[in-house]
């Protein structure tokens, strides 16, 4: 999965200023050229998915999809949906077997692959709002691909991990793989000449080449022969989506995300409503005190997601899952002292009739100047689904897992769902992205978005909360131990960094604790002091790279 959070605020007489903060340097660079080349953040933003797509193709790319959230320099925001759809030919019991759900099916594999968006968003967000035409950002993209770049140790520990999901698709293994079926080494200088062929193409041919023409011809000839599901009808009716963020208030500041069929905007407000009540800044931020209310917090939202969420389209998600009425309600059933189980979901007021919209919403054209843009992109999980339609290059993903392939059976994250998120034909699969706005007094102070399944939401939530409450900077809020809570599996994760002595604490509050090295990778970029100059916070777990740039 990837992570942008890009800015261009309304310059002052210093002239204009951008920046970039994503996971990999390259790409951080080419959303700097983008600027360079007269574009605002939203070109940058593009210019750096597709060049992610290329240093950082094992977790996004245009064989994936994105969520990306934009606010325009009139203070308005826009939400473009890219995330994937089921086939039309899927349908609900696709992955059971003798009554059971056979996980590798969703995983793995031609009926793994749900039909690619990203793409069309990156297309509908430049022909709206971007000031370079696709084709540059594509063909600057291509030479990437077609130079290479050399495999560093984080590449090639999660080549590592799918060496043998790899090996099954000679279009896959004749990329990422050497001529025995092994990882390359250390150093490699990997090119892409068919990513850059595929480039070019739809640089030359526009996204039609994609959806329309050779790419929709290939992906229909390869999934015939491989017992998959998607033709050219499936990318022929593919349509990005326009729709209305999710806003609450949270201690004076309003935190904008993103609507179903990401659950993330909808759960961090809600998670941040239920805290509210709790003065959690008279509370040390690494004490077991906090950790405990905001795990309780967690636990009740994500069983309330389990429940209610998904693609708005197709199942009747409540609104008032994100109110400060309900949350209060909420609030009252954590115990201070200790942990308490969460047996099933909450229903909030007029859950039958307040609901999120099954219609999208228009955005107009703006200017150069106050653009403020953060995206989440992925192919799932690492490497999707292990395929490369062969002759592109383009790795394809497997979201399809994130629907809920029978009630109460995890996905490959350990999440479970029920009807609101079971398959169906056209749908698009519930998602924890949730790249995020923060607010004070109207304008925008900080973006932040993660990567890493469902503590995306817990991520967000935690930087949120060190900011506005304990009065970090972004920086340092990403450099804080993280924790995270799903309600199922019934299991408390925390840093090691956390430290024993509050880990003992909580285990005496009754948590089932289980401590693992880190959790996720969040990006942010906030306005510093004099709400100016940006500051950049790529993680400090991660290999990522901020820049800013000023014309004089």
């Amino acid at each position: 999965m990837l992570l942008l959070c890009l800015g261009l605020p309304l310059c002052q007489a210093a002239g204009r200023t951008g920046a970039a903060v994503t996971a990999h340097p390259i790409a951080t660079n080419a959303a700097m050229n983008a600027f360079e080349r007269g574009g605002n953040a939203v070109d940058a933003t593009v210019a750096a998915a597709l060049a992610l797509g290329v240093v950082d193709g094992f977790n996004s790319g245009i064989g994936g999809g994105c969520f990306m959230l934009i606010r325009k320099p009139n203070g308005s925001f826009v939400a473009i949906d890219g995330r994937e759809t089921a086939p039309l030919k899927a349908d609900r019991d696709m992955y059971l077997r003798d009554g059971k759900a056979k996980p590798e099916l969703s995983r793995t594999g031609a009926l793994a692959i749900g039909v690619p968006g990203a793409l069309a968003a990156y297309d509908l967000a430049i022909r709206q709002h971007g000031n370079i035409d696709l084709a540059e950002h594509l063909g600057q993209a291509a030479t990437v691909a077609e130079q290479g770049f050399a495999l560093d140790d984080a590449y090639l520990s999660r080549l590592g991990q799918v060496v043998k999901k790899l090996r099954k698709f000679p279009g896959s293994a004749s990329i990422f793989l050497n001529a025995e079926g092994n990882a390359w080494p250390s150093g490699h200088r990997l090119k892409q000449p068919d990513l850059a062929r595929s480039y070019r193409s739809i640089a030359r041919h526009s996204a039609d080449w994609f959806y329309r023409g050779p790419f929709a011809l290939k992906t229909e000839q390869w999934m015939s022969a491989n017992g998959g599901l998607i033709n050219r009808k499936d990318l022929a009716s593919y349509k990005a989506k326009r729709r209305e963020p999710v806003r609450t208030i949270y201690r004076g500041h309003e935190i904008v995300g993103f609507p179903p069929p990401s659950s993330g905007g909808v759960h961090v407000a809600q998670i941040l409503n239920i805290l509210e009540p709790f003065d959690l800044a008279s509370m040390a931020p690494d004490s077991a005190e906090f950790v405990h209310l905001v795990t309780e917090a967690m636990r009740l939202a994500f069983a309330d997601r389990a429940h209610w969420l998904g693609d708005a389209d197709f199942a009747a998600v409540p609104k008032g899952l994100a109110s400060k009425k309900y949350a209060r309600r909420l609030a009252k059933k954590i115990d201070p002292t200790k942990a308490a189980p969460v047996d099933a979901h909450s229903t909030p007021s007029n859950a039958g009739t307040n609901l999120f919209g099954k219609h999208t919403t228009h955005f107009s054209t703006a200017d150069t100047e106050g653009w403020w843009v953060t995206c989440t992109a992925t192919v799932n999980t690492t490497f999707g689904s292990g395929v490369v339609i062969p002759g592109t290059g383009i790795v394809m993903n497997n979201e399809m897992d994130d629907f809920s392939a029978q009630p109460g059976a995890p996905n490959v994250f350990g999440l479970i769902g029920a009807e609101a998120n079971a398959i169906a034909p056209g749908k698009r699969p519930l998602s924890s992205m949730s790249p995020t706005i923060v607010l004070r007094d109207g304008k925008p102070i900080f973006t932040v978005g993660a990567a890493g399944g469902p503590t995306i939401i817990t991520q967000v939530v935690l930087a949120i909360i060190q900011v506005v409450d304990f009065g970090k900077s972004p920086t340092e809020a990403l450099g804080r131990a993280r924790f995270h809570h799903q309600w199922k599996p019934d299991r408390l994760l925390v840093e090691k960094t956390l430290g024993q002595a509050i880990i003992d604490a909580l285990l005496a509050k009754g948590h089932t604790v289980e401590i693992v090295n880190t959790l996720g990778a969040a990006q942010s970029i906030g306005l510093g002091q004099d709400g100016k100059a940006f500051r950049g916070s790529p993680d400090p777990r991660g290999r990522g790279a901020f820049t800013v740039r000023h014309n004089e």
